[in-house]
């Protein structure tokens, strides 16, 4: 991510089929200690239109960062992976599992289509908001994240 400072806001989509787990994701974030825009989309479906820019999304931004679930309706979590990092102008974006599975199944395929890590959701709230502040510090603080070319190499 190419932030000028901190005041920039991080751009953050968040696939989430169950409408209970997006609102408690969306008012964590916005309860965080950083600036970020954070978007929701319901499935994988309109999760590719949105990086896609296609419709109703055309107006989009990139994300920085992908909270992905894997058990949603009409496009899995895994085949949205896929299909991300088989983008080239896609593929650089950072994709955060967060799913309640923990099947080592999951967890071995998300790592093997390139996710960048694997997070259990947390069923308690104090522990889901920890996670959430944890996701903050290292993925938006942390770590450097890639920029935004228009065409990937």
């Amino acid at each position: 991510m190419t932030r000028k400072d901190e005041s920039e806001a991080a751009e953050i989509l968040l696939v989430e089929d169950n409408p209970g787990d997006a609102r408690l994701t969306l008012e964590a974030f916005r309860d965080g200690q950083l600036n970020n825009n954070l978007n929701h989309v319901r499935d994988g479906v309109e999760a590719m239109a949105y990086l896609r820019r296609e419709a109703p999304f055309t107006q989009s931004v990139r994300p920085d960062l992908i909270l992905l679930d894997l058990n949603m309706p009409r496009m899995g979590g895994a085949e949205v992976l896929k299909e991300l990092k088989g983008d080239p102008t896609l593929k650089s974006i950072p994709v955060l599992i967060l799913t309640t599975s923990q099947a080592e199944k999951d967890i071995a395929s998300s790592y093997i289509h390139q996710a960048n890590c694997f997070i259990r959701k947390p069923v308690d709230f104090d522990e889901f908001l920890a996670v959430v502040q944890d996701i903050e510090s290292f993925w938006l603080t942390i770590v450097k994240l890639p920029g935004h070319p228009a065409v990937a190499a």
